[in-house]
């Protein structure tokens, strides 16, 4: 039997590493409502190997957008099992650069989102449901100009272990999957120097795909991790461990 099989899962932010998990989750039978900003799954349903994708257009810092996502699901399905937050963003700048608007931009969406998109979906999970959150190995890496950014996902990680807590009487886990460099668009339009340096750091000599960092989601969306909560799952090669 495919590992989410009659699941509803919502991920919010479908692009990049997103785009991945929506995929994987609706080839292991998961009908998976993706949020974008674009129109990549073009607002509307398509079958896919067994499971489903249904396309929701909506801004993840908009929390308008996100309570219709929600409200959409509680119509159409009446439940919600599994919740990823993917959508993020980062920057570099160091301590003297940093200024109000990207300091509120990058909190806004990496942490502030995410706590009322949590907030939201629990009201429609039941007892097994999974969260999973989307960090970064750079919530501990403390690299030059990245201080925001690393904080941000400090955040998420801190977030999800206070979750667990608070959530484990109803039966519904919380975990972080923490990417480190993943060949996306966002990675890909990064200067080379930094693409080489980047992937020198990294024991097994190369960077991740967004397939490898999709599996490490499933694994703690689906029924396989049902005795973990709290932690912090890295796909990052060895870079952060070692």
């Amino acid at each position: 039997m495919s590992r989410m099989s009659n699941k509803i899962a919502v991920v919010v932010g479908g692009r990049g590493i997103g785009h991945a998990i929506v995929r994987r989750f609706a080839a292991e039978g998961a009908c998976v409502y993706a949020t974008s900003r674009e129109t990549i799954y073009e607002n509307s349903t398509a079958d896919y190997d067994g499971g489903s994708i249904r396309g929701v257009r909506a801004d993840a810092g908009n929390l308008a957008d996100l309570g219709q996502v929600f409200a959409r699901v509680r119509t159409d399905e009446g439940r919600l099992d599994s919740l990823v937050i993917n959508a993020g963003t980062g920057g570099v700048a160091s301590l003297g650069e940093i200024n109000q608007a990207y300091f509120d931009q990058v909190f806004g969406l990496n942490v502030r989102a995410m706590v009322f998109a949590v907030q939201g979906a629990i009201e429609l999970m039941r007892e097994g449901g999974a969260i999973v959150l989307v960090g970064s190995t750079a919530d501990t890496s403390g690299a030059r100009g990245h201080g925001v950014y690393s904080a941000s996902k400090a955040a998420v990680r801190s977030f999800a272990r206070t979750w667990a807590n608070e959530l484990a009487p109803r039966g519904i886990r919380v975990n972080v999957v923490s990417p480190g460099p993943t060949d996306t668009a966002t990675f890909r339009a990064t200067p080379q120097a930094v693409r080489d340096a980047l992937t020198r750091t990294i024991p097994l000599g190369r960077i991740a795909r967004p397939d490898e960092v999709a599996a490490a989601a499933l694994f703690l969306a689906s029924d396989e991790s049902s005795f973990t909560t709290g932690s912090e799952l890295c796909v990052d090669g060895g870079a952060a461990q070692i």
